[in-house]
Formats: structure tokens, sequence, C-alpha cells
């Protein structure tokens, strides 16, 4: 047996049951009932709330038809409760079937009234911080010899500041030269990459500089490259084989190479 499922079915058919009460409480309660304006039948809408249904006059049932049962003066609803208006004796009413009643029109009064509150304690806190400020407080020149010792301190903190760090320049990539280079060592025989000398004491970056450079010469057609097992080959490139005509310039955008 699943209890929490038949726990939820219980609820569902209790929650229909009160709904039935509640109209039929409804419509217990306002038998006979007509409404003071025009005379049609009333209807329920929520707790101590009613039309009629002719032409949709809102109304308080219990101030409307429930009397003060010590004097019969009318009711009147005093915040979260019915009091009568002659004798100010409590009235119980009779059209509230499990719900709370409350004057809305007092609580809107009451919130306003706090907020109005809320305003003026601002206000009053700012006036208050307003005249607590002190007067600003001029700006003046750093004074380094008021303190004793200070410049000698400043000075020792950059007097070996080359000495931190070296600079090492970079020579920048000259591709014209790379290139010119490599030109300088094609032969009618193919060439191995490897076997061109490098230009730069950084075997890795000129590596790299040498590579970027076999590329440009390639896509222009001066060169032509094969490649086996990460072996690059490079062979010169004949005129009539030359793949890109014209002016190397013409290439691709590319500029053309110098030298």
């Amino acid at each position: 047996m699943n209890i929490r499922l038949e726990a939820f079915r219980v609820a569902e058919v209790v929650a229909r049951f009160v709904e039935r009460a509640r109209a039929f409480f409804y419509d217990a309660a306002l038998c006979g009932r007509r409404c003071p304006r025009c005379g049609s039948s009333v209807a329920m809408t929520g707790e101590g709330k009613a039309k009629c249904t002719l032409r949709g006059h809102r109304l308080d049932p219990t101030v409307a038809f429930q009397p003060c049962p010590s004097c019969g003066g009318p009711a009147k609803l005093r915040v979260r409760r019915y009091q009568c208006q002659s004798c100010d004796e409590p009235i119980t009413s009779r059209f509230l079937f499990d719900g709370l009643i409350f004057d809305a029109a007092y609580f809107r009064r009451k919130m306003a009234e706090h907020r109005q509150r809320d305003r003026e304690r601002r206000e009053r806190v700012r006036q208050v911080l307003a005249m607590s400020r002190s007067d600003p407080v001029p700006a003046q020149a750093v004074d380094l010899t008021g303190i004793p010792g200070l410049i000698d301190a400043l000075n020792s903190l950059s007097a070996n500041a080359d000495s931190w760090s070296t600079y090492e320049s970079r020579t920048a990539f000259d591709l014209a030269r790379y290139q010119s280079h490599i030109q300088a060592h094609i032969r009618a025989i193919a060439v191995n990459f490897d076997q061109i000398p490098p230009l730069s004491e950084d075997e890795r970056l000129d590596r790299v500089w040498r590579f970027i450079a076999l590329i440009f010469l390639a896509h222009a057609g001066l060169v032509r490259l094969e490649q086996d097992n990460g072996l690059i080959t490079i062979h010169e490139a004949h005129p009539e084989g030359q793949d890109v005509p014209g002016d190397f310039e013409a290439a691709d955008g590319v500029e053309g190479l110098a030298g």
C-alpha cells in the first residue's frame, strides 16, 4: 500500500468536500436575501464579499443583512471584526465560512501612514548626517623632508634597479633576409630543409622563421615542397611549372620579397 499516494487522494477528496460545503453554506446564508439596491438575488464572491446577479452591485453581506443582536443597529467593519454602529457591541458574522475579514480601507490608510513616517525618518537622518559632516580638509603638498631618513630610504629602493633584471633584446624577424638565405642554398638537386644553415643563435626560433619564409616562397611559386614522414624536401621551381602567374606581389595579397 502506497501511504503517500493514498494520503494525497484523501486530501483531494477533503478539498472537494470543503468546496462543496462552502458553496452550500453560502447558498444557505444568502437564501431569500436580495440586493438592497436593485432587489435581485445575491451570490458570494469571497469571504465577506458578495454581489448581485443582475447589475453586479458589490456589497458586504454582514453589513447589509445582519443587524446587531443586542440593539438591532447596523454593523460596521472595524479592522478585522464587525461592530455595531449604535452600541459598539461585537457582531459575529454569519456569512464567513472559514476565512478572515479585514477592512481594506483601514489597511491602505495605515500603510500610507507607515510610508509617510518612513520618509520623514529618512529625511531626519539625512539632515542629521549633513549637519555632522566636518569641513573639507584642504590638500597639502607632500613634504618628504618632514620624516627623517625618508628620502634616503626611497633612494635605496631604486639605487640598484639595473641589477634586478636584464633586458634581452630580440632581433625582429626579417622575412626578406630569410627568403634570400633559403634561395641562396637551393640547387638543382633537392635540398633537405634541415640542410639549410641557421641565421640566428636561437636554433628553435631560427627554425620557425626559416619555415615561415619557406612557406611564403612556396606560395609564391619560387620553390616546390615535398613532405615525406615529416621530412621536408625543397626543390627548385622552374618558370614553366609555376602555378602563380605574373608578378610575385600579386600572389594572394602578399607583398613582394626583397633580395
